[in-house]
């Protein structure tokens, strides 16, 4: 398997290995969701001790890469009618993922069944096959040991909590971080990092990498809920 370029002599693992990854990803109708803005936010995230991007979309990837040198987690949203999987959910998204120069391809790894019909090894090796690492976004401890034995580079807790089997799970999920931990592939803590107290207690868990998305960089989220503590003049 071909590590891509921007590795800059190390493996895209090794750079992420013990460090913070910030999801950069605004709301659909936020004005931050536009190329350059994203492409911004990404770079305050770099300067201030980030290791690693992970962003969604063709054009908002492109820019993200072109204003970053650390590992890219690349995704592609889009909507299926009659399937749930939406997360780089066919092989038209994982083309779109590669075409922007991801490092590291993430996907929906349940078992809900996907519109190209393909199964998780097949996924993966699509992904290897473009020349980039293959992030499984799990659910449950069965997607975790099926996606790690498919050849899954990295396996993530991001799914729980957002599946109809796991609606409800406290967050973060560390008893399925220490599942992938215990897979033997590299272990990412995501989903429910509020705090750095979570951060440190994702690490503790097993955890070979953290990411960290709305409590940073979800602005909408953050300007909401202190304008909802807030109190009108009397």
């Amino acid at each position: 398997m071909t590590v891509p370029a921007h590795a800059s002599g190390t493996t895209v693992l090794d750079r992420l290995r013990g460090r913070l990854i910030v999801s950069v990803q605004a709301e659909i109708d936020s004005p931050l969701n536009a190329p350059d803005a994203i492409a911004l936010l990404s770079r305050v995230a770099v300067a201030n001790g980030a290791a690693g991007i992970r962003a969604e979309g063709l054009a908002r990837l492109g820019a993200v890469r072109r204003a970053v040198d650390v590992p890219l987690i690349g995704l592609i949203k889009r909507a299926y009618a009659g399937f749930e999987p939406y997360i780089t959910a066919s092989d038209r998204e994982i083309a779109e993922a590669a075409a922007a120069s991801a490092d590291v391809i993430a996907f929906d790894a349940t078992q809900r069944p996907r519109p190209d019909g393909r199964d998780i090894a097949a996924v993966v090796g699509a992904i290897h096959a473009r020349g980039a690492l293959a992030m499984a976004d799990c659910a449950t401890e069965d997607d975790v040991h099926r996606a790690a034995a498919a050849g899954a580079d990295i396996v993530a807790s991001t799914l729980c909590g957002y599946t109809g089997a796991t609606r409800g799970t406290p967050l973060p999920a560390l008893d399925l971080v220490r599942a992938c931990a215990a897979s033997g592939a590299f272990a990412i803590c995501e989903g429910g990092i509020a705090s750095p107290a979570d951060v440190s207690a994702a690490f503790e868990a097993g955890a070979h990498a953290v990411v960290v998305g709305t409590a940073i960089t979800n602005v909408d989220v953050l300007v909401r809920r202190f304008a909802a503590a807030a109190q009108r003049p009397r």
